[in-house]
């Protein structure tokens, strides 16, 4: 049977309450999935688009450990490192959130979120109007904030100093997100804001 996809609209005041409380966007979003996911208490997975060859590694052990708990996952999922993560995640059964930094119409979706859709543990959720067809820094930016505000806790494999999700960590330590980051020197300027270092998700 084919897979009906259907782009449906969701008003800021239908929007979970723990992305209200830290702010309030000015558009509707929409999305294509489960919106129940919305509900669950999910860990956002967010790094640099330049990252560490340690933080490569990591990630992927970290992907397989998420896959195994069925740990509800929500994130971007653009940068090299993400989609590395999120190749892994397909091939378990654990609820994932995308939010896009684009708008939803005329996405050709790939082929690896068609059997997801049809299980019902898939969310496809963009922020952004109609006629917004590419990501730009700063849809980017507004992106992370939506991640991190829905999110549960933040996992950050990687932030390169002095970039965007460095500083976007103080906002989600403002929100009083609880937020991590792997135990790595090239992560150290993070634990210095006061972002809690894991040796392990055992440590989560």
């Amino acid at each position: 049977m084919a897979l009906t996809i259907a782009l449906r609209v969701l008003p800021t005041n239908q929007l979970p309450t723990k992305l209200l409380s830290r702010f309030e966007p000015p558009l509707p979003f929409t999305y294509i999935g489960n919106r129940k996911l919305l509900s669950l208490s999910s860990t956002a997975l967010l790094c640099s688009l330049k990252y560490t060859g340690e933080s490569v590694l990591n990630a992927y052990d970290i992907a397989v450990n998420l896959r195994e708990k069925k740990t509800p996952v929500i994130g971007g999922f653009h940068s090299p490192v993400e989609k590395d993560m999120l190749r892994v995640l397909w091939r378990g059964s654990q609820p994932i959130t995308i939010v896009l930094a684009r708008s939803l119409e005329n996405m050709r979706l790939p082929r690896a979120y068609r059997q997801p859709l049809e299980e019902g543990r898939l969310l496809l959720l963009s922020p952004f109007a109609e006629g917004r067809p590419r990501p730009t820094k700063e849809m980017s930016a507004y992106r992370n904030l939506v991640v991190g505000a829905l999110a549960e806790k933040i996992l950050i494999i990687h932030a390169s100093p002095g970039g965007m999700l460095e500083a976007q960590c103080a906002q989600f330590l403002e929100w009083g997100k609880p937020v991590y980051t792997l135990a790595h020197e090239a992560n150290a300027r993070l634990i210095e804001q006061g972002v809690k270092p894991i040796c392990s998700l055992n440590d989560l």
